[in-house]
């Protein structure tokens, strides 16, 4: 680590401490705001890049959150400034909030580098603001500190706990096949929902916080804590604090991001069954700091890692339960002969963290001896359908679904198929493979959550509740079944899914990570010369940029330009 620094070599010192007329002016407008210029002499400034906004449930409370990171600043000796960045709501933001996650991190990028800040708070946690605050900070790499938004409050129906997106889908079944009342809907509906915070599952929204706080982001532990507990204000305080310190002690991202951290982030992730969108953003994550990860990292990891995290969708509980049972570090204590315990974090490293973290409900948090599934939550499969690769959560399906062989029925758009599996009349077995195409990076655009396709009415009523499922988009990480996602290349870009046609056989196997178009080669190269993608208005804008830029899901989905470890230079002052 470098040696403390001293206020001249702060990089805001460039914008308030030169005795010349540009800083007169930075210095005159301070006094136009209301501070005095002593209130900031040789102090670090602190950015707060908060993505609170009205319509995100999520990040509802993060504006009095950033108020308690500006506490924690100015107690230890630091001036905060907050920053408003795209808030992503994932309920609300549509086609999907995956199309606008480079977004984000481009706007942090520059948002942080424009200004005249040393070190940075990130508020976050929904979704893609997690992936999205992470991979702009690390491309500026000034001392940063993200604080987790936090999972809500366990939902509620009739003493029953509610699960966010994993029971929707569960009742929402039930309801299709006659078995739920609408009256019942409505009340698990204001029922769900009980809190500001991310969704209460072992969603992509928990997943992403947990693997953010073990590549050693955020204060220790953090990630777990509910959004509406009070220690959650008091983490924000702290991270307020320790940004200033940090400052000081110039430690990075590229400091902590290290090929080893991302190792640990592997082993949390498949200890937690976390949610199949880990791949993509870990990978850009990675990516940005010149560390190659790759989909055979994650099933190679999977096959060394059981799943021990009792959580749905793949278990029983819901976050608030994980927390009670001791957190994320109680977590790294079951796991610690698998992690590098040395790695460095915001505040020490893990091993520092793991002396007095304890189990408190070994059903919750399971032991390594006595796993959830002995092998970890995702796999990775590869074939003649996916040559680049796809993703499955085999822990979420049905067993009897790991090896599946069966016809296809293929819909090009959502509509189609929304209107397909409503009729009951449609022809369809529960060994139908479903298949949705032109959902993916490109096609969607931006890979929308469409992955989880729903069981046709007629299926439901005969009492069937999973079936293989195929498509190039991605799921919820709430969403459970044996559902294949991620299929690379895509198939509005000409990957072999293109090619796929009603009846065509589609074998399934899980065990030998194996998927597989049951049609001779020469044939599928036939189709895939007639096809065409269908139109899509790319012809402006940021779509525009989008499409021409966006890589395929096993790199992670980042632009071409941006996916890489080179910082750009300091703007010069003027």
């Amino acid at each position: 680590m470098s040696r403390r620094k001293n206020p001249e070599q702060f990089r805001s010192f460039r914008w308030f401490g030169v005795k010349d007329l540009r800083s007169f002016g930075h210095r005159s407008r301070l006094y136009q705001m209301g501070y005095d210029h002593a209130e900031l002499a040789n102090k670090p400034v602190i950015a707060i890049i908060n993505t609170w906004s009205d319509i995100n449930p999520c990040h509802a409370h993060l504006r009095a959150r950033a108020e308690e990171v500006k506490r924690g600043v100015w107690q230890a000796g630091g001036f905060p400034i907050e920053l408003p960045a795209m808030s992503l709501a994932e309920t609300y933001v549509k086609p999907t909030t995956m199309l606008y996650r480079n977004f984000l991190a481009m706007e942090v990028e520059e948002l942080i580098r424009s200004h005249p800040v040393d070190g940075v708070v990130l508020l976050a946690g929904c979704d893609k603001t997690t992936p999205g605050t992470i991979m702009g900070a690390i491309q500026v790499d000034l001392p940063t500190i993200f604080v987790p938004a936090g999972p809500m409050l366990r939902g509620n129906y009739r003493g029953r706990m509610l699960g966010s997106g994993s029971d929707v889908w569960k009742y929402w079944a039930e309801k299709e096949a006659g078995r739920v009342t609408d009256n019942e809907w409505s009340e698990m509906e204001r029922g769900i929902a009980r809190s500001f915070g991310t969704c209460m599952t072992m969603g992509t929204a928990s997943t992403m916080t947990a693997l953010a706080d073990t590549l050693g982001l955020s204060l220790p532990g953090a990630s777990a804590i509910p959004a509406a507990d009070a220690g959650h204000a008091r983490m924000a305080a702290l991270s307020g604090a320790r940004i200033v310190e940090m400052v000081f002690e110039d430690l990075k991202p590229s400091g902590i991001l290290t090929a080893k951290a991302f190792e640990n982030a592997l082993a949390v992730h498949m200890a937690m069954a976390g949610s199949t969108n880990a791949m993509i953003h870990l990978i850009a994550i990675a990516r940005r700091c010149g560390v190659a990860l790759t989909l055979d990292d994650f099933d190679r990891v999977s096959a060394e890692v059981p799943v021990l995290c009792n959580i749905r969708p793949t278990g029983e509980y819901l976050m608030e339960d994980f927390y009670y049972a001791g957190g994320l570090i109680a977590l790294w204590k079951q796991l610690k002969p698998l992690l590098h315990t040395a790695e460095r974090n915001v505040i020490g490293t893990i091993g520092g963290a793991l002396d007095e973290a304890e189990v408190h409900l070994p059903e919750v948090i399971r032991p390594l001896d006595r796993p959830v599934a002995a092998r970890g939550g995702t796999a990775i499969l590869k074939g003649n359908l996916a040559p680049q690769g796809c993703v499955m959560k085999p822990a979420a399906a049905d067993p009897h679904l790991l090896e599946h062989r069966g016809p296809a029925l293929v819909f090009d758009n959502y509509e189609t198929m929304m209107k397909a599996v409503n009729d009951e009349d449609l022809d369809v077995t529960a060994d139908t493979v479903m298949i949705l195409r032109n959902a993916g990076p490109v096609g969607g655009p931006g890979m929308p959550e469409w992955g989880m396709l729903p069981i046709p009415k007629k299926l439901l009523k005969e009492g069937v509740r999973d079936m293989v499922r195929i498509s190039d988009a991605r799921m919820s990480g709430t969403s459970y079944g044996a559902c294949v996602l991620h299929v690379a290349p895509e198939a509005y870009v000409g990957g072999p899914l293109a090619a796929v046609r009603n009846g065509d056989i589609i074998a399934l196997d899980v065990a030998r990570r194996t998927i597989t178009l049951e049609v001779d080669a020469a044939e599928i190269e036939r189709r895939l010369a007639e096809w065409r993608p269908p139109e899509r208005d790319y012809s402006r804008g940021y779509l525009k940029m989008h499409a021409e830029n966006i890589q395929q899901a096993p790199e992670g989905c980042d632009f071409t330009f941006l996916q890489s470890p080179h910082k750009l230079p300091e703007p010069e002052i003027h």
